[in-house]
């Protein structure tokens, strides 16, 4: 066991950037923005990045040619909401280092407000984690920090590289809080509770902002959550970085924009399982929402409103959607969840951007990312079939114009038990 762990080791140091390598992927049906597909087009990839889109494209001498004939060509998937590199194992505290409840323990403090936790700090980029799902298709994923009303900054990352810096889109993209039922017991008592400590902690930055000389020299009342804190959330306040707020029930997603609103913050909601009953509300204001499409049956008092239809019935509304798994070690079922949506309402080319263009926009990255476009980083994915379709295989991924191998530990323990005679020859 331990030469195979090594090995899946060695293959996401593998997967590392290396020299730039000139690439044709030829004769496929190629999705670009809009969802309709060029016929027998070429993705011609330099340096990393998308060169040249279309038919009849000339092909420079000493290119790698790659046979797409019959195949669907696409942008690489992106995951909105996921753990990727920071948890490992659920049932192993150790390695978990998307919340930090346990500094919060020896701080002996019940309230958590985290804004200065940055969870590239924790990234692991040999996570065995992150082979699983870039092998079917998830290129890019967006890391979040969890636990607490506010859990700190995450980031959006490739799955590739073997240093942070190299894995990094963009650190921090945006500050994450909650008002769902899972962070009643963190502040205590009712709804109001929760939305009572967010406004002290936005009044607290705010009244920061004005003197911070003053509270240099202990000149300023005290404040209800530290320096680090403080200064953390001054980008949120200026409009710079957006506020994603975990809420499910109709009235905390109203609350939550109220809150935007009167703050003047760029909100995101995420969860937003009756989202669809204020879509008016949400179009509005013009405020994303990441949803789960795989939720029908209510989890709890603050989901009664669950349905399939969700995304659908948001889209109509004018809502801008992307879909999300909301897990980490199965995050490539994020086709499930477009296929999904597909088959309650959304039209095909809607399910299709919004697992790849929308989350781009909603994340800030849609001049790099999202589409099969010149300029854009060459992130793509050869496909047997429509990708949303879930006995379609993964032929090829590219993320940053590097081909990566299609193999993960879970492969490994595939082919490895596949034969058990030649396993036991091989591990006596």
């Amino acid at each position: 066991m331990n030469r195979l762990l090594l090995c899946a080791a060695g293959l996401a140091l593998a997967a590392a950037p290396a020299a730039a390598q000139t690439i044709a992927i030829e004769g496929g049906d190629v999705y670009g923005a809009a969802g309709t597909p060029m016929r027998g087009a070429t993705v011609l990839i330099q340096n990393g990045r998308i060169t040249a889109v279309g038919v009849g494209i000339a092909v420079p001498a000493g290119a790698r040619r790659v046979d797409a004939r019959g195949k669907w060509v696409t942008p690489g998937l992106i995951e909105s909401t996921s753990e990727l590199g920071l948890r490992e194992i659920g049932s192993l505290n150790e390695t978990n280092d998307a919340e930090i409840r346990g500094v919060l323990e020896r701080r002996e403090t019940q309230d958590q407000v985290q804004a200065a936790f940055t969870v590239t700090e924790g990234l692991n980029p040999r996570s065995m984690v992150i082979p699983v799902n870039r092998i079917l298709g998830v290129t890019t994923a967006v890391t979040r920090p969890t636990g607490s009303l506010i859990s700190g900054q995450g980031a959006v990352i490739d799955l590739i590289g073997d240093r942070v810096e190299e894995m990094t889109v963009v650190s921090p993209v945006a500050m994450y809080a909650s008002l769902s039922e899972s962070v009643r017991g963190t502040v205590g008592g009712p709804r109001a509770a929760i939305s009572m400590r967010l406004r002290e902690v936005l009044e607290d930055a705010r009244a920061y902002a004005r003197n911070r000389a003053a509270f240099e020299r202990g000149g300023t009342r005290e404040f209800s959550i530290s320096r680090l804190d403080l200064e953390a959330m001054q980008p949120v306040l200026a409009g710079r970085q957006p506020l994603v707020v975990e809420a499910h029930r109709a009235s905390d997603i109203q609350l939550a924009i109220r809150i935007a609103q009167e703050y003047k913050l760029r909100l995101i909601i995420t969860g937003g399982t009756e989202a669809w009953m204020v879509a008016g509300d949400l179009a509005r204001a013009r405020v994303p929402v990441i949803v789960k499409v795989l939720n029908n049956l209510p989890g709890s008092f603050e989901s009664l409103g669950a349905t399939y239809e969700n995304a659908a019935r948001l889209r109509r509304a004018g809502v801008p959607v992307a879909f999300t798994t909301g897990e980490t070690w199965k995050a490539y079922n994020l086709r499930q969840e477009a296929g999904n949506a597909v088959a309650y309402g959304l039209p095909w080319e809607e399910a299709f951007r919004a697992v790849t263009l929308y989350p781009a926009q909603i994340w800030g990255i849609a001049d790099r990312y999202g589409s099969l476009e010149p300029g854009k980083v060459a992130n793509v994915v050869v496909w047997d079939g429509d990708p949303l379709e879930m006995l379609t295989n993964v032929n090829h991924v590219f993320i940053r114009g590097r081909e990566v191998p299609l193999v993960s530990r879970e492969t490994l323990l595939r082919d490895r038990y596949r034969n058990l005679d030649e396993t036991r020859r091989t591990y006596p």
